[in-house]
């Protein structure tokens, strides 16, 4: 399927691993200049050498303005920026009673502060050119509210709030902000995570999942983590798709029990 995209600029941030990996990989199979961020040099050489010859590496952390500049800026000398996808994030598991002000601090700088610093200057443009689309990467843990990952739950609440509010900005134009909520993805810390629960219980990886389906998702319908790329074809047609706008499409599994 075409989606519209050849010669079109899309900015990834975080997209040398996981779920912005598979979105990143999409877009170029597509035909589309990519653009993904990080921190190490070497991670993103190498990430870009397997997406492909127009995957281009910044390092920019977006955890500082200065960051969101340089990658803004290095974005604008590719040209127009037609996809921003807004995909860093962290996660744990935790104790609400033990997690410390900093910590709650630390999530709100990476799930919420990352997107909004690269947001500001690339929906500026779009909205200036009429054109452009942004897509916020949430998680199912945004409406299914989690006891052990209240940090997590909340500032993915959050941001489909900041997508939401975003998209009203865009009343009237050609451009759009949408929401993607995937469900647990096999990534690699996700498959960390699973790893070192199986080691604690003395189990296979196998066990573990199981375990985690009987007990902790039981609503889940497919039963088996999510292959990322199956996340970047949800991507880009959330991305293509002119008739989304403030929408958030669900990519979970079936784990919320909701028809909406």
């Amino acid at each position: 399927m075409d989606f519209g995209v050849a010669g079109k600029t899309a900015v990834i941030t975080g997209g040398a691993t996981g779920i912005g990996r598979a979105i990143a990989e999409t877009f170029h199979e597509e035909g589309a200049t990519v653009i993904i961020n990080g921190r190490n040099r070497d991670k993103l050489n190498k990430a870009c050498a397997e997406i492909g010859p127009n995957a281009h590496g910044v390092v920019a952390d977006l955890l500082t303005s200065e960051g969101a500049t340089a990658l803004a800026d290095y974005a604008a000398n590719l040209g127009s920026v037609s996809f921003l996808v807004n995909n860093i994030g962290i996660f744990d598991v935790n104790d609400f009673f033990e997690v410390s002000d900093e910590r709650w601090m630390d999530y709100f700088q990476h799930n919420l502060m990352t997107a909004i610093r690269i947001t500001r200057p690339i929906l500026q443009g779009m909205l200036e050119r009429n054109d452009g689309s942004v897509v916020f990467i949430s998680s199912e843990a945004a409406v299914r509210s989690i006891g052990n990952m209240v940090p997590y739950s909340t500032t993915k609440t959050a941001m489909l709030g900041l997508s939401r509010s975003l998209a009203e900005l865009t009343r009237g134009t050609n451009v759009r902000v949408n929401s993607y909520m995937p469900g647990t993805t096999a990534t690699e810390s996700v498959m960390g995570y699973f790893e070192g629960l199986a080691k604690d219980q003395g189990s296979s990886v196998d066990e573990a999942l199981t375990g985690f389906y009987n007990e902790v998702q039981p609503g889940n319908l497919v039963r088996r983590l999510i292959d990322p790329s199956m996340h970047g074809r949800g991507v880009i047609q959330l991305a293509t798709n002119e008739a989304m706008n403030g929408v958030t499409h669900r990519a979970d599994g079936g784990t919320i029990r909701s028809i909406f």
